[in-house]
C-alpha cells in the first residue's frame, strides 16, 4: 500500500519542516528581518550620549586615527546600532573604571556585572532603558595587540602610555530589551 497524506496534514507537515529548518539555520519565519532601513533617528540618539564625549580628564583621542564611530549591523536579523569612541589616557584602568561608572550610575545607568568575570576583565556593561528605549553600554580596553593589528604601530605606541579604552553605546533598533551578558 502507498504511502499517503490527507491534503490537511500535507501543509502542517510542510510549515512544521520549514520551521523546523528555520530554527536550525538561525532563521525564523516568525520574527521578521529587521533591517538598519529608516534607523537614523535612533542612531543620531546614541551618537549624541553625554557620556561618548565625556572622558576623564587628561584622556584624549588618539591622534594616528578618529577615534569616533557609528555604525547600523543588521547581518543576524535584528539591526544593531552602535556608536562609540576610542581614547587614550595616561592614567589607569581603574581611574577609567571609576570614572565612568560614577557617570554612568548618575545618568541613571545600571552596573551588570558580568556572572563569568575574572581579576582581569577587559570589559565592563551598563545597561539603561526598559522595552522601547533599552540601550547598552559598554567600557573594553583593548589589548595592545589588538590596537596594533587593527590601527597599526603609530596607534599601539599611543595607547601604550597608559589605559587605551574604548567606550561603546548599543541598542536594537527598536529599542527592545538589550542584555550585557546574554
Amino acid at each position: 500500500m502507498p504511502f499517503r497524506i490527507r491534503p490537511g496534514r500535507a501543509a502542517a507537515l510542510l510549515l512544521s519542516a520549514v520551521m523546523l529548518a528555520g530554527g536550525l539555520s538561525g532563521c525564523s519565519l516568525l520574527t521578521p528581518f529587521k533591517t538598519c532601513e529608516g534607523t537614523e533617528a535612533r542612531m543620531k540618539e546614541l551618537e549624541s550620549l553625554p557620556l561618548l564625549a565625556s572622558p576623564p580628564p587628561g584622556a584624549s583621542l588618539p591622534r594616528s586615527f578618529d577615534g569616533v564611530y557609528a555604525e547600523c549591523a543588521d547581518d543576524s536579523g535584528d539591526a544593531w546600532l552602535s556608536a562609540g569612541r576610542t581614547y587614550v589616557y595616561p592614567g589607569t584602568r581603574q581611574e577609567v573604571l571609576d570614572h565612568y561608572r560614577k557617570a554612568a550610575e548618575a545618568d541613571g545607568w545600571r552596573f551588570a556585572p558580568d556572572p563569568m568575570a575574572r581579576q582581569d576583565a577587559r570589559e565592563s556593561c551598563f545597561t539603561k532603558g526598559g522595552n522601547g528605549q533599552a540601550k547598552m553600554l559598554t567600557l573594553a580596553f583593548p589589548p595592545a595587540r589588538f590596537i596594533t593589528d587593527f590601527y597599526g604601530p603609530e596607534a599601539a605606541a599611543e595607547f601604550a602610555t597608559g589605559a587605551g579604552f574604548e567606550i561603546t553605546v548599543g541598542s536594537e533598533a527598536d529599542g527592545a530589551t538589550t542584555s550585557c551578558w546574554s
